[in-house]
């Protein structure tokens, strides 16, 4: 399975170019095209939620609650299940496996935290800016999301393009490409419904990806968490009695 280098400078760069660039295009006064694709993007999706689309309201709302959230954890869980399978390095494989996933989440942890102490900036999402939207919330008889008051970035988002990024590190371009997939595919809800602005996901997710995952993914900083969280759990599975 292919393995990228402990420090790739040159793709570190390309990538925190890449986020750059998008912050650019968000930034910039002269550039409009996320505003235009945010409201194209949220008055076509909110105009399928009518009584006459019963269907699509429903599947809408029901991937829009909490309970979806835990069928989220398991798709991801199976696709992390079957990188661990295709791991040709079979000598402590559960232990190494488990040393990348608490790093994922402790990454996971401090890019949440990073992005609440540098970026001040928030917004309402599209079905509390705009009035006489059609909202979910009255159209089931069920708990779900249609609206948030700090929608900006997409947490979803952002976890689930970092678990991209780690299964790319760790597992290769074929396990990326499914996770890429099931991210797409998990993040829409949020969109669907109005929870949350095209941008939310596709610009904030993206960008913070960019700029913070590679210094953990391609230079030693992660793997030596990694590699130091693995031998920490190797000790504490040799102090436990053998049964």
């Amino acid at each position: 399975m292919p393995q990228a280098p402990h420090l790739a400078i040159g793709r570190l760069l390309l990538f925190n170019l890449l986020g750059a660039l998008l912050i650019f295009s968000w930034l910039s006064p002269d550039l409009r095209f996320w505003t235009e694709v945010d409201d194209a993007v949220f008055f076509i999706t909110n105009a399928w939620l009518t009584e006459e689309n019963g269907a699509w309201v429903w599947l809408v709302a029901a991937t829009n609650a909490r309970l979806f959230d835990v069928v989220s954890f398991f798709i991801l869980l199976a696709i992390y299940l079957w990188a661990i399978s295709r791991d040709p390095l079979q000598e402590q494989k559960m232990l190494r496996w488990g040393g990348i996933g608490v790093t994922m989440l402790l990454v996971a942890v401090f890019m949440a935290q990073g992005v609440r102490m540098v970026i001040d900036y928030t917004h309402p999402s599209p079905t509390r800016v705009y009035e006489g939207v059609n909202l979910i919330t009255e159209m089931v008889a069920f708990s779900t999301k249609d609206s948030s008051g700090s929608s900006f970035p997409g947490d979803h988002g952002v976890n689930l393009f970092l678990f991209t990024a780690f299964m790319w590190r760790y597992a290769g371009f074929k396990v990326m490409l499914v996770s890429l997939v099931a991210a797409v595919i998990l993040s829409a809800p949020r969109i669907l419904s109005g929870a949350h602005w095209f941008s939310d996901v596709y610009f904030g997710a993206i960008a913070i990806n960019l700029i913070i995952a590679p210094w953990f993914l391609l230079t030693p900083l992660g793997p030596a968490m990694a590699r130091g969280i693995t031998a920490g759990m190797a000790r504490v599975q040799a102090l436990l009695p053998v049964r």
